[in-house]
């Protein structure tokens, strides 16, 4: 097999009938930007899916429920039940026990518009789009045929390289007149052009091959998140409000709560602790975004031999 058909093996016959010389050359120079292009179709297809994924990577809404989240977490902890324990006689008489329970009421209406704000950031959570989860899954299947594709032709431009040295250690003792020289020379330069071009590809590979299980696990993140936000959180929500409604109302006007404290309480530090684990789960997602965002990105711009 001769040069050009060694470095042509480098791509497809269908790749090939894409490659467009930058000027009309030597066959020589065409060997040697074939030797710098290698794979140049999959690198661009795969930085076209990068840039493609990066939208479906993010989960619309996660970063405002984790702010409301956040805010709520602040702010419950500043319900003081305290203000409704039993007042002594002289507390009733002088009305501090009606201004203590005034006092509950108005931080439960504040924390209570912030758990509104959380319903409300939670509901406009995107659903299950199947259709979008589709059109992911059908670029990472792409993005995988590219990769093995890039794989493969690091593999035979390995081979390419070891046999052409091998040729040419036989004609460096063979070569000579300067013609045969220059030939020498101008195939190992052509050898140091391929060395680095599947460098490239090597790094573009490393980048690419853990993506896919990266994209998949974020996605099987992202639905669990949403559903736990959307039914168990919100459902904690509701019973919060359900329990505490009344016993602020009551401490409002004064009055002792019908069915006592430690219920609504009981309700209030379940929310808590629904709150934290919820604060958690969204900043777990984000950061898993923002790392998958950053791997899609660098697909979009490879780097390049000097």
């Amino acid at each position: 097999m001769d040069e050009s058909d060694r470095t042509a093996s480098l791509m497809s016959p269908a790749k090939l009938a894409q490659m467009k010389p930058k000027v009309a050359t030597t066959p020589a120079a065409w060997l040697t930007q074939m030797a710098a292009d290698a794979g140049h179709m999959h690198v661009k297809r795969i930085g076209e899916l990068g840039e493609l994924l990066q939208p479906q990577a993010r989960t619309a809404g996660v970063a405002t429920v984790a702010t409301r989240l956040e805010e709520l977490a602040q702010a419950l902890p500043g319900l003081d039940f305290s203000l409704l324990e039993p007042q002594g006689w002289w507390a009733r008489t002088s009305g501090k026990s009606k201004s203590s329970g005034s006092e509950f009421a108005t931080r439960f209406g504040h924390i209570d518009e912030a758990v509104g704000d959380v319903a409300k950031a939670v509901s406009a959570l995107p659903g299950g789009q199947q259709a979008e989860a589709a059109q992911m899954e059908r670029a990472l299947v792409e993005l995988d045929v590219e990769y093995r594709a890039v794989e493969k032709i690091i593999d035979q431009g390995a081979r390419w390289l070891q046999d052409m040295r091998n040729q040419i250690k036989v004609r460096q003792a063979a070569a000579t007149d300067p013609q045969a020289q220059r030939a020498v020379i101008d195939d190992s330069v052509r050898c140091d052009i391929l060395v680095d071009r599947l460098k490239v590809l090597r790094a573009l590979c490393n980048a690419t091959s853990p993506i896919p299980e990266q994209a998949r696990a974020a996605a099987q993140r992202r639905a669990a998140l949403v559903q736990a936000l959307q039914k168990s959180l919100a459902s904690d929500l509701n019973d919060w409000k359900a329990a505490l409604s009344a016993l602020a109302t009551a401490a409002a006007e004064g009055k002792s709560p019908a069915q006592g404290i430690q219920g609504p309480l009981d309700a209030h530090k379940e929310l808590q602790a629904s709150v934290k684990k919820a604060v958690s789960a969204c900043e777990q997602l984000l950061t898993q975004e923002k790392v998958l965002v950053g791997s899609l990105a660098a697909l979009a711009s490879p780097p390049l031999p000097a």
